[in-house]
C-alpha cells in the first residue's frame, strides 16, 4: 500500500492506472475499483453522489482521496464503521482496497439501494444499516470514518455511540478545520493527529483517539 514518503498529488490528473500505482494494488483490485466508479458515475447522472466539479477528477478526488486512508489504519483494525456513506466514501473503496468488517450508516433510502448495488458489482462484502447515524442500532467499533458530513463538534454528537475507550476516528477535513475545534466549546477530551491530504491542498486528515465528553478541553495536536 502506499509509503508514508508518497509525494503530494494534489494538483494532479489521475488515471485509474495512476491511482493502481500510487496504491500498490493489484490489476484486479483497479479493474474493481473500476466497475465501482464507472457504476458511480452512472448513477451520478440522476442522484447526486458526489460534487459536479469533481467528476472529471474522480480518480483523485474521491477514490485516492479515501484510499490513502489505508495507510493510517492498523493491522487488525476489526469493525470499521463509516458514517453518513452515501456514495461509499470511503466505506466501498477501503472493502475493494481488502479491508475487511466495514460497516456503513445511511440514511437515504435510495443511496442504500446504489450502495448495496455497488458492493455487488464491485464483488465486495459490507454491511449497510439504512438509519440516520443518530438512530441506528450498531455496536461500538474499532475505527470510525467519516468524510463530507458534518462539523467536527456535530460529528462526535454522531459518533459517540459507536465510541469506545480504545476506537480510533478518522475524519476527513478542509482548510477549516481549526475552527472546527474551536466550536468544540470544551465538551470534548481527546487525542489528535493531523496528516496533510495526497489530494487536497488544503486537506487534512483528523486521527482522533481517547475520545469522550468533557468539561475541559484536552486537545492535544501531535
Amino acid at each position: 500500500m502506499l509509503s508514508a514518503d508518497q509525494p503530494n498529488l494534489a494538483t494532479k490528473f489521475l488515471t485509474a492506472e495512476d491511482v493502481g500505482k500510487t496504491l500498490n494494488v493489484s490489476r484486479e483490485t483497479v479493474a474493481r475499483l473500476k466497475k465501482f466508479v464507472d457504476f458511480l458515475l452512472k448513477w451520478q447522472r440522476s442522484i447526486n453522489l458526489i460534487g459536479p466539479g469533481t467528476v472529471d477528477n474522480i480518480w483523485r478526488r474521491h477514490v485516492l482521496d479515501c484510499g490513502q486512508l489505508v495507510r493510517y489504519l492498523p493491522d487488525c483494525p476489526g469493525t470499521v464503521l463509516d458514517i453518513g456513506s452515501g456514495a461509499g466514501l470511503p466505506g466501498i473503496i477501503l472493502a475493494i482496497l481488502g479491508v475487511p468488517n466495514i460497516r456503513m450508516i445511511e440514511a437515504d433510502a435510495k443511496k442504500c439501494v446504489f450502495l448495496r448495488e455497488a458492493a455487488r458489482i464491485s464483488e465486495t462484502r459490507v454491511e449497510i444499516v439504512e438509519a440516520r447515524a443518530e438512530q441506528a442500532v450498531c455496536e461500538p467499533a474499532e475505527i470510525v470514518t467519516a468524510r463530507a458530513v458534518a462539523p467536527l463538534s456535530r460529528l462526535l454528537e454522531l459518533t459517540e455511540p459507536y465510541i469506545k475507550p480504545n476506537t480510533i476516528c478518522f475524519f476527513f477535513k478542509g482548510r477549516n478545520y481549526k475552527h472546527e475545534l474551536i466550536d468544540l466549546n470544551n465538551n470534548w477530551k481527546l487525542q489528535m493527529e493531523t496528516h496533510q491530504s495526497l489530494t487536497e491542498r488544503d486537506g487534512i486528515i483528523l486521527k482522533l483517539t481517547s475520545v469522550s465528553r468533557a468539561h475541559v478541553s484536552n486537545l492535544c495536536p501531535a
